[in-house]
């Protein structure tokens, strides 16, 4: 793999990892929403990566074997709601039950430094490819 391959495999999983962090970010943000447009409670958001083959490179013989992360969806989870006991709340049901968005914080702070070790990660490939590169031009200058 030369290092512009590197590089573009690095960004693609920041990319991935940012989206990632933005979805964890309005999960924790609507933990306690109601009410949405499309009516009821808030559903908690997921993102799907998939691995694709890295275009271009040196040579068609490792095209297979080089694959970078691509956001292919941001869905929703179809979980269920919790219900929480509060009569007084303008949304509770005849029987004072309020549908709550099915977010679990537990689970979001889990996903968000999973996500964030993950671009730490990215990040230091993007500056271990940027050291190869400067390496290799002092050597070229000798």
């Amino acid at each position: 793999m030369d290092l512009m391959s590197a590089m573009k495999v690095g960004a693609a999983g920041l990319s991935a990892q940012r989206t990632r962090m933005n979805v964890v970010s309005s999960n924790l943000a609507n933990v306690n929403t109601t009410r949405t447009p499309e009516g009821g409670p808030y559903r908690r958001k997921e993102v799907v990566l998939a691995a694709t083959p890295l275009e271009g490179g040196f040579g068609k013989a490792l095209a297979d074997s080089v694959s970078q992360p691509t956001v292919v969806a941001v869905q929703e989870d179809r979980g269920e709601f919790q219900k929480v006991y509060d009569p007084s709340h303008p949304d509770a049901d005849v029987n004072g039950y309020v549908s709550m968005p099915n977010v679990n914080v537990m689970k979001e702070m889990v996903d968000m430094l999973s996500a964030t070790r993950a671009y730490e990660a990215n990040a230091a490939v993007i500056n271990t490819v940027k050291t190869m590169a400067q390496k290799a031009i002092d050597i070229g200058n000798r």
